[in-house]
């Protein structure tokens, strides 16, 4: 009777997987991306004071980014290949017309509304920057010489001006780095990259005292020294680090966060997440969240390497680094090791946006890893 029930479950989780390698989605990396997206909803509960209409309006998009990523998955990777062009253009033509005729909040032009939904195209360009990228450099000598690297630098350039100019100092330094990780994996060397990271540097205080706005300057000042204003400037982050104490090795338990249920933590269901689930499960439970990251991370990096083309190892590569700078941007700024720049945890703060852009980018991972038998060699 054992021994039938065992082979009743095993057919049963062969015609599951065989079933997902059907929708062309890679089992390794769907289990990974389960695994943060259950702890979303725990977290979001809990954050959000047990809001049900909160995780009801979470789910309608992990939904639509659901279906996107399968749908994604399915596209031949040539497929992107051959629209990268069309839709980076796309994509800067949409960051110039928030410029001039963009939805305003919260002091910044970030968004188109369309009338039924806003849409901000700085989340569109995370992906379709490093898709031009890859599209450029494939098309060349690998690795690349100088004037390739030029040309490749003014496209990443073009859409990081226009972010900084909303003003969005986050999305570009994402956009930025999107960009930069494809040269990095095309053959360029490090030591370039971090010479030229130090000569923009150099520059910062021309930036400072000429671009930069009066919030973004006191976001670097309250980073530098948070308890100059503890309950006005400083007091984000200085919440979030009593959040992230109290947690202590073991956690305060699910619902046990105080910090968060008080009042005293703001944006504790988007930005600041990550505080609330220290203080709940501690530094075991942060600990066993990272290496869930990691292991998405690590498998993003198998299916990049294991693409037949170029261009699919350049995308692929790209688009695991985007999310690893995702993750190590937020956690960094909650722990106060970086300034707050308003870039959410992934796949576990609340919103739309952002987590529909990280879906499409794993669809396009699992088209690289599942279509690889069919590409030309």
């Amino acid at each position: 009777m054992k021994v039938e029930l065992r082979a009743e479950q095993f057919k049963e989780h062969t015609l599951i997987g065989c079933l997902l390698r059907k929708l062309h989605i890679d089992i390794p990396l769907l289990a990974g991306l389960l695994a943060l997206l259950i702890l979303s909803f725990m977290m979001l509960y809990s954050a959000g004071n047990k809001d049900t209409a909160l995780l009801i309006r979470q789910s309608a998009r992990v939904g639509v980014a659901g279906v996107l990523m399968v749908v994604l998955a399915h596209v031949d990777p040539r497929q992107f290949q051959r629209f990268s062009i069309l839709l980076y253009t796309i994509g800067v033509i949409l960051l110039f017309a928030v410029l001039w005729v963009g939805d305003v909040g919260k002091g910044a032009q970030r968004w188109l509304d369309l009338g039924f939904f806003r849409f901000q195209p700085s989340e569109m360009i995370k992906i379709t920057t490093p898709m031009m990228i890859a599209w450029y450099l494939s098309g060349h000598e690998i690795p690349p010489k100088w004037r390739h690297i030029f040309i490749a630098a003014a496209f990443i350039l073009i859409p990081t001006l226009l972010i900084v100019r909303q003003p969005d100092l986050g999305t570009s330094l994402l956009v930025a780095s999107s960009g930069a990780s494809v040269l990095y994996f095309a053959g360029l060397s490090w030591r370039f990259l971090l010479g030229t990271t130090c000569s923009l540097a150099a520059l910062a205080p021309v930036y400072w005292n000429f671009y930069m706005r009066e919030y973004q300057k006191d976001r670097v000042l309250t980073f530098l020294n948070p308890e100059a204003d503890p309950m006005g400037k400083g007091y984000h982050i200085i919440q979030s680090k009593i959040a992230i104490g109290s947690g202590g090795v073991y956690g305060k338990g699910w619902h046990g966060n105080t910090q968060s249920q008080l009042d005293f933590l703001p944006e504790s269901s988007t930005d600041f997440i990550f505080a609330v689930f220290a203080e709940e499960f501690g530094l075991i439970g942060c600990l066993g969240l990272l290496v869930v990251y990691l292991f998405i991370i690590a498998r993003g990096f198998y299916i990049a390497v294991q693409a037949q083309d170029t261009y699919g190892r350049l995308l692929a590569g790209s688009l695991v680094c985007t999310f690893f700078v995702y993750a190590f941007v937020n956690i960094g700024m909650v722990i106060g090791i970086l300034p707050v720049v308003g870039v959410p945890l992934p796949l576990i703060s609340y919103g739309g946006t952002s987590m529909v852009t990280l879906f499409a980018g794993f669809g396009m991972l699992m088209s690289i890893h599942t279509h690889k038998k069919i590409l030309p060699g």
